[in-house]
C-alpha cells in the first residue's frame, strides 16, 4: 500500500543527496592532494635554509600544482557530466515519479540513454498501477481513508469524499474531528491502541454524525506505516449498511405484522362460528377449521386434499354446484359472490342439513385461493318454523278467542235456562209415577243434559286456564267430547262406534283439556276418512288396564304414512292443509297426556285405518270417591244455604239438593244471607258468583271473616267460565269450589262430595 500513501507525500530528494554525496567524495580525494601540495611548498619554500635554487623554480613549481589542481578539476567535472549528472537526473526522475510527481524525461549522455529508457519504461509502468490502484480505491463500494497517527487525514477516496460531501483538498490536512465529529475520534481513541500494535480491528454498529445524523457501519481498521515515517497509522475501510439495516428492521417488522396477521387470521378461522373452507384451484381443500370439523364431522386430517363437493355436497346437488363454482371461477379474479346463498350440505353420516353460503377469492403466492364460509341454518329454520307455528297459533287463539267471546255470551244466557231445564227435568224423571211420563222426563233430560255438555265444551275451549285437577269420569269426557263434534261426524256421514267401559274409576286430571284431546283426535279421523267411500267408522272404546284406563281412538281410512308415523307427535308438524284442524296438534295431544302420567301411541292397523291409543293412570284419591259414594247414598242431615237472585235457578237447585235427602234454604241476596248464617248454622253454602251487592267470591270472602271452615264449604255456581276464572282466583282461603251451569243431578252430587271430602281431610289432618 506504498503507493496509496504516495499521492499527496512530499516528492523524496534522492538527486539532492546523490550531488551532495559525490561533492562530498570530491573533497575528501582532493583534500590530501592539497595537504601534499601545501606541505611540498613548505618544505621547499618554507625553511629559511631554502637554497637561492630553489626560490628560482617556485614558479615552476606553482604552475605544477595549479596545473594538477585544474586536471583534477576538469577530470571532476568530466566525472559529474558524464556520470554523476545523468545518474542524478536519471534518479531524481524514478524517486518522482514513485512519488507521484514524474516531470519530464531528463537529457543524459548517449551512454545513459538505454538506462534512461528502461527508467522511464518502469516509471510509466509504475504510474499505471498507480493510477490503476487508484481507480480501484476509487470504485470500491467502501470508504477508504488513510488517517495518521495525530488522525490527520493523509488520503481519502472517491466514495469517503462523497459521503462529506468535500473535496480532497478540503478532506487532506484536516483532521478527523473537524471532518466527522468526535464521536468518531472516540472510535479511533477505543481502538487505537490495538491498532498500534499491529491488530486489526473491526467494529459494527450505529454512530452519529455531526451532519449525516445515525449511521449503521461496518469498520476495519489496519495499522500502516508509511515509508520513510515510523508512527503507525490507520487505513480505514468502512461499509455503510444504513440502509441495509434499515431495510432488515422494515423486514423484520413486516415479518413480525406478517406473523401477528398470520396468527390473527388464524385465530379468526379457528375461532370462527361459521365453517370455513379453503380450496385451491383444482377445488382441493387445503384449510377446514374447527366449526367445519363440527358441522360435517370431518376431521381436518380427512377433509385436507379432497375435492370440497366430495365432502360437503350432496350426490343429487353435486353437478350443479360444480357447474356453479367453474362459472365463479372464470368469471371472478379476486372478490366474493356478493351475496349469500342457501343451499343444503351433507355431513359425514349423510344427512342433509340447510346451510347459508358464500365465496371469497383471495390471492396467495401468485395462486388463487377460495374461502368458503358455510352457517349452519339447522337451528334459524327451527326458530322460524317456530315462529311461524307460533303464529299459526296465536292465529288459531285468535280465531278461539272470538269465537269463544260468542259463544261465552251465547252460552251464559243458556245456562240460566238450562239449569232449569235440567233441574226440572231430573226431578220428573225421579218423582214420575207413569212410564211415559218418565221417558218424555228422561228424552227432556238428556236433550238438556247435551245441550249443557255442548255449551261447557264449548266454554272450556274458548277460556284459557291453567290446568285444574279434579276426579274426572272418562266416560263423560269421551261423551262430551263427540257431543261437541258429533255435528260434523253426521255430516260427513260417519258413524261413531262407541264402547265404554262400565264402572271404570275416576281418575285425577282436567276434564276440558282431556276433552280437547279427545274431540281433536275424533276430528283427525274425520279429516282422514273424508277421501274415503262409505261405509266411514270412527271408533272409541275406554275400559280398565290393570291400574291404568285405556281410551281407543281408531278408524278404517287410509292410515299414516309410515314414514310419517315416527314425526307426527313432533312440535309444530302437521300433514294437514293451512286453514283446516282445531289448532290442538298432535304435539300438544301428546303434552297434556303426558302431563296426566299417561302415554299416547299411533299404530297403523292391519286392516287399514290409524288407532291412538291412550292410558291414563287411575285416581289416588280414594277418599274422594267413598265420600263421593256415602253422598250418592243420600245420606241426610247436611243443612244447605243457597244463595242466588235467579230464583228459578235456586228453586230447581234446591229441589236436587232435597232430593240427595239434605235441607235446603233459598235466599236472594247476599246481605240477607249474611244474616241467615249469623243467626243459624249451615254445613254447606251454594252462592252464585253474579249478584247485585255483594257476588259470590266477596260473599264469600264475608263468611270467611266469620267462619272459615264455612267459607271453605262454600260452592260458587257460575256459567261465567271465561272471566269466572280470574275472579276465582282472587278468593280468601283455601281453593274455591265450582259448580258450572247447567248444572245436573250428577253434578250436584259431585260437588257435594268434593265439599265433604274437603272438610274430612281437614278434620283428619294433624294441628300444627
Amino acid at each position: 500500500m506504498a503507493e496509496f500513501g504516495a499521492r499527496n507525500d512530499p516528492a523524496p530528494q534522492s538527486g539532492s543527496d546523490l550531488s551532495r554525496r559525490f561533492a562530498g567524495l570530491l573533497t575528501l580525494c582532493g583534500l590530501p592532494l592539497l595537504c601534499l601540495v601545501l606541505y611540498l611548498a613548505w618544505a621547499t619554500y618554507g625553511r629559511a635554509e631554502v637554497t637561492a635554487q630553489a626560490r628560482e623554480h617556485l614558479v615552476e613549481h606553482i604552475v605544477l600544482v595549479a596545473g594538477i589542481v585544474a586536471t583534477f578539476t576538469v577530470l571532476a567535472v568530466l566525472i559529474w557530466r558524464q556520470f554523476v549528472a545523468p545518474a542524478v537526473a536519471i534518479a531524481r526522475f524514478g524517486a518522482e515519479a514513485r512519488g507521484g510527481h514524474a516531470g519530464a524525461v531528463p537529457n543524459v549522455p548517449q551512454p545513459w540513454l538505454s538506462l534512461r529508457r528502461q527508467v522511464a519504461s518502469a516509471v510509466d509502468e509504475q504510474s499505471q498501477r498507480i493510477h490503476q490502484l487508484r481507480a480501484m480505491i476509487d470504485g470500491i463500494p467502501l470508504r477508504t481513508v488513510y488517517v495518521d497517527h495525530l488522525l490527520i487525514y493523509r488520503d481519502a477516496n472517491r466514495e469517503f469524499l462523497e459521503f462529506v460531501g468535500k473535496t480532497a483538498e478540503e478532506v487532506i490536512g484536516h483532521t478527523v474531528e473537524e471532518i466527522l465529529g468526535p464521536k468518531v475520534v472516540a472510535q479511533y481513541v477505543a481502538m487505537g491502541d490495538r491498532v498500534r500494535s499491529g491488530e486489526v480491528m473491526r467494529w459494527e454498529g450505529w454512530i452519529d454524525f455531526v451532519e449525516k445524523g445515525g449511521r449503521y457501519l461496518q469498520v476495519s481498521l489496519i495499522p500502516y506505516v508509511p515509508i520513510g515515517e515510523i508512527e503507525v497509522g490507520f487505513l480505514t475501510f468502512t461499509r455503510d449498511l444504513t440502509e441495509l439495516k434499515i431495510g432488515e428492521q422494515e423486514l423484520a417488522r413486516n415479518i413480525d405484522a406478517l406473523a401477528r396477521s398470520e396468527a390473527l387470521n388464524k385465530a379468526v378461522v379457528q375461532s370462527s362460528l361459521d365453517a370455513i373452507i379453503v380450496s385451491d384451484e383444482d377445488w382441493q381443500v387445503v384449510e377446514f377449521n374447527p366449526a367445519a370439523e363440527a358441522m360435517f364431522g370431518y376431521s381436518r386430517e380427512e377433509a385436507v386434499g379432497q375435492k370440497s363437493w366430495d365432502l360437503v355436497v350432496p350426490h343429487d346437488l353435486r353437478q350443479m354446484q360444480v357447474d356453479t363454482m367453474e362459472r365463479y371461477k372464470a368469471k371472478v379474479d379476486v372478490g366474493s359472490m356478493a351475496r349469500r346463498f342457501e343451499t343444503l350440505a351433507r355431513r359425514k353420516d349423510g344427512s342433509a342439513f340447510p346451510v347459508e353460503y358464500s365465496v371469497n377469492t383471495v390471492r396467495s403466492g401468485g395462486f388463487r385461493l377460495f374461502m368458503a364460509h358455510v352457517r349452519d341454518l339447522t337451528e334459524a329454520h327451527r326458530m322460524a318454523d317456530e315462529a311461524q307455528a307460533s303464529r299459526e297459533r296465536l292465529h288459531q287463539v285468535e280465531k278461539l278467542s272470538a269465537l269463544g267471546s260468542l259463544l261465552a255470551g251465547v252460552a251464559h244466557e243458556l245456562n240460566n235456562p238450562l239449569a232449569i231445564v235440567i233441574a226440572q227435568s231430573s226431578l220428573l224423571v225421579e218423582k214420575a209415577q207413569a212410564d211415559d211420563v218418565r221417558r218424555r222426563g228422561e228424552r227432556i233430560h238428556a236433550a238438556a243434559e247435551r245441550c249443557g255438555r255442548i255449551v261447557k265444551s264449548f266454554l272450556a275451549m274458548a277460556r284459557q286456564k291453567p290446568p285444574q285437577r279434579s276426579p274426572v269420569d272418562i266416560n263423560q269426557v269421551v261423551t262430551g267430547a263427540l257431543d261437541m263434534v258429533g255435528y260434523g261426524l253426521r255430516s260427513s256421514d260417519i258413524a261413531v262406534e262407541l264402547k265404554l267401559g262400565e264402572g271404570l274409576p275416576t281418575l285425577t286430571g282436567d276434564r276440558d283439556l282431556l276433552t280437547q284431546v279427545l274431540a281433536n283426535l275424533v276430528i283427525n279421523a274425520q279429516q282422514a276418512l273424508m277421501d274415503r267411500s262409505a261405509p266411514r267408522i270412527v271408533r272409541v272404546e275406554t275400559r280398565e288396564a290393570g291400574d291404568r284406563i285405556a281410551i281407543v281412538v281408531s278408524d278404517n281410512g287410509p292410515g299414516v304414512p309410515p314414514d310419517l308415523v315416527r314425526r307426527i307427535f313432533d312440535p309444530y308438524f302437521t300433514t294437514k292443509p293451512a286453514g283446516v284442524g282445531t289448532g290442538i296438534g298432535l304435539s300438544i295431544c301428546r303434552n297434556v297426556v303426558e302431563a296426566h302420567g299417561g302415554t299416547i301411541a299411533l299404530t297403523n292397523q292391519p286392516e287399514g285405518g290409524a288407532r291412538f291409543d291412550i292410558s291414563l293412570p287411575k285416581s289416588e284419591g280414594a277418599m274422594e270417591q267413598a265420600v263421593a259414594a256415602a253422598v250418592a247414598e243420600g245420606r241426610p242431615g247436611l243443612s244447605v244455604l243457597i244463595v242466588d237472585d235467579e230464583v228459578d235457578v235456586a228453586q230447581s237447585l234446591a229441589e236436587i239438593v232435597e232430593g240427595l235427602g239434605h235441607q235446603a234454604i233459598i235466599v236472594d241476596r247476599s246481605n240477607l244471607a249474611l244474616e241467615r248464617i249469623g243467626s243459624g248454622v249451615f254445613d254447606i253454602v251454594f252462592a252464585d258468583l253474579r249478584m247485585p251487592g255483594l257476588d259470590g267470591i266477596d260473599f264469600r270472602d264475608r263468611i270467611h271473616a266469620i267462619d272459615p271452615a264455612l267459607a271453605d264449604r262454600t260452592i260458587i255456581v257460575t256459567g261465567d267460565t271465561v272471566a269466572g276464572p280470574d275472579r276465582l282466583a282472587k278468593a280468601q282461603g283455601s281453593a274455591v269450589v265450582v259448580l258450572e251451569k247447567p248444572f245436573t243431578f250428577e253434578d250436584v252430587k259431585g260437588v257435594l262430595a268434593k265439599v265433604a271430602t274437603n272438610d274430612l281431610a281437614a278434620r283428619l289432618s294433624p294441628k300444627g
